[in-house]
């Protein structure tokens, strides 16, 4: 049975995982399909008895079988771990338990690209998408990087995809913000790029499914109105 609450100890790229009687550390074999052993993370009594200081910051629930686990996500205060397993190969072997294969997932960071699109008199141009978590309210044109993408090409590559229009980017210094929201332990990473349009609203051709409508706002409003986090926080860097 796996344990309640494990401890997820990650380092330079190397993790801590035991077996389902708490013995490690233990290595990922990558395409290992069948194994006569289990991979998990280590409990806080598994982790206090391999005297291995630690600093808590922050806790992930994963629903699995019906029952809800909490991985406490910990930095080791200790030296490089060699013995350790590395991240990239948990992923990959089918003897590591689903909570700690899905915990893993759930670090990665998702990069998200997005634009502050202004016209002549400083207005701030604003969408109101149609669905995702924002649904319903207004935002800055932007969503998910492509791989190998530059962010300063993906905001641009979306800001023609939601709106059909080609935004001329004045500076590639992005505001970067980082954030894991709630106990779900999803991070997103948002690089907000300005630039210029000097268009209409009625020359815009909003992504039907995606983009419900589009408006320019005064940079309080905008601030005011905007949903995301992210968003705000990159509205404001321009009243500095």
């Amino acid at each position: 049975m796996h344990p309640q609450n494990v401890v997820y100890l990650e380092h330079d790229g190397k993790l801590l995982l035991v077996d389902q009687n708490g013995t490690g550390p233990q290595d990922c074999v990558m395409g290992r399909q069948e194994s006569d052993v289990w991979l998990r993370f280590p409990t806080p009594d598994e982790v206090e008895q391999y005297g291995i200081e630690w600093v808590e910051e922050r806790h992930t629930d994963i629903r699995f079988g019906g029952e809800i686990y909490t991985v406490i996500h910990g930095s080791p205060l200790i030296d490089w771990p060699e013995h350790w397993t590395w991240k990239d190969k948990v992923i990959s072997d089918n003897a590591v338990h689903p909570v700690a294969r899905e915990a893993v997932y759930r670090s990665i960071h998702r990069l998200v690209s997005k634009a502050i699109v202004r016209n002549q008199s400083d207005q701030i141009l604003m969408v109101k998408v149609e669905r995702g978590f924002f649904k319903g309210y207004w935002g800055l044109p932007g969503g998910y990087m492509n791989h190998s993408e530059e962010p300063a090409e993906g905001c641009v590559r979306e800001t023609q995809e939601e709106l059909g229009i080609t935004v001329e980017l004045e500076q590639r210094k992005p505001v970067i913000t980082q954030r894991s929201f709630f106990r779900d332990g999803v991070s997103f990473v948002s690089f907000t790029y300005c630039g210029r349009w000097d268009g209409s609203i009625e020359e815009l051709k909003l992504k039907e499914g995606e983009i419900e409508e589009a408006s320019w706002f005064s940079l309080e409003e905008a601030i005011a109105s905007a949903a995301s986090e992210f968003d705000r926080i990159a509205l404001e860097s321009l009243q500095d």
